[in-house]
This record gives structure tokens, C-alpha cells and sequence, in this order.
């Protein structure tokens, strides 16, 4: 395991599962990856498992003001559809799943080492810690449904997530969608902000 493998929880496919997440959790049911091409003209994410087979695309219109993304599955059928909702003191995705439930996610409390993001209309909590690029998704009754780790320093944007409820996958990998979408949103808003402090 490496020196992150306590606090940070990436890992790549073929690898065992986070000796940290199996300590609080116990072994996932399976784990997913994501990558992100880059140097193209829209935002293009993979999903595949551990076989590095594809199972799920995201593809985002560009150019578009409200990031609007469709996820697809491994056969090309409707998953999800997100959109970001702009000119809002919060940045929120709305999330529209293909069976027609749909939910929204806002990152207004995305400022602290830990944070907690409460996704309403699905009685589920997304806790995250952007320092060690670590999120847990639960559900209403606080079990674990999902953990997701970023590889640090990766131009592809890698994620792992450990999936604990199968059932739930779908909505899972939106969520897993959305917040990418989110924190390249932070990062781009950081870069610009830095600039112009840097600039004075």
C-alpha cells in the first residue's frame, strides 16, 4: 500500500481494496474507475471496472453555459442527464435519471477540510474531504452506499469508487459524474481567482 493509503484512497485496477475502507466498511461489492480525456473539444469520462472494460460514458456539450453531461451505459442507453444551474449565489446540478427520479446537489458548503452535502430528495449525505480527496455517500439510514478516491496529480483526472450498494449503482455513478463536474468548477474558479489576486 502506499504512504496515501490511510488517508487517500485511490487505487488502481488490480489492486486491493483500501486497507482503510475495508477497516470501517468491509469489503466492497466491486470497484469502478474513471478517466478523463483530455485536449478535446467536450468533456469525455469513462467508467469502466476492473477489467478495464467500458460500462458507463459521460459526454458534455461544449461549448455550454450550463454543462449540460448525459451518461450513457456500455450500450449506448440513457442513464442520466445533468445540468448545472448558473447565476445562483450556490453552483447546483440537477440530476435527472433516466427512470425519472432526479435530485440536485449544491457545493454551498464546500469550503471546509470536511464538508457534508445533503442530497434531499434522497435522504442521502455526501461527505467529502478535499484535502485528502476522499468522499463517502450514505444513505437516509447512514450505511454506506459508496467511497470515492481521487489519484493526486493525475492529468486524466482519475477516480476510484468502491461500490457497497450494487442495487444503487446508476445513481451512484451521476453522482460520481456531478462531482467531478464540481470540482473542475472549484479548480477553474481558484486558477482564475488566484490570477487576478496575483495581478493587483
Amino acid at each position: 500500500m502506499g504512504v496515501f493509503s490511510k488517508y487517500h484512497r485511490y487505487r488502481e485496477a488490480g489492486e486491493a481494496a483500501n486497507v482503510n475502507n475495508v477497516a470501517r466498511f468491509g469489503e466492497p461489492a466491486y470497484t469502478l474507475f474513471t478517466t478523463s480525456k483530455v485536449f478535446t473539444l467536450h468533456k469525455h469520462i469513462d467508467i469502466t471496472d476492473a477489467q478495464e472494460r467500458v460500462v458507463y460514458e459521460a459526454n458534455t456539450k461544449f461549448p455550454s453555459l450550463h454543462d449540460k453531461t448525459d451518461v450513457t451505459d456500455a450500450h449506448g442507453n440513457q442513464v442520466a442527464h445533468i445540468e448545472r444551474k448558473v447565476f445562483t449565489l450556490h453552483e447546483r446540478h440537477f440530476v435527472t435519471m433516466a427512470s425519472g427520479e432526479s435530485f440536485q446537489i449544491s457545493n454551498e458548503l464546500w469550503h471546509l477540510v470536511k464538508d457534508i452535502t445533503n442530497i434531499e430528495e434522497l435522504g442521502w449525505q455526501l461527505q467529502g474531504n478535499i484535502v485528502g480527496l476522499n468522499f463517502e455517500l450514505y444513505d437516509r439510514d447512514g450505511s454506506i452506499i459508496a467511497v470515492i478516491g481521487q489519484k493526486m496529480f493525475s492529468i486524466h483526472d482519475k477516480y476510484c469508487i468502491d461500490i457497497y450498494k450494487p442495487e444503487l449503482e446508476p445513481i451512484v455513478i451521476a453522482i460520481l459524474v456531478t462531482l467531478q463536474h464540481m470540482i473542475k468548477d472549484r479548480e477553474a474558479a481558484s486558477s482564475v481567482s488566484s490570477s487576478s489576486s496575483s495581478g493587483d
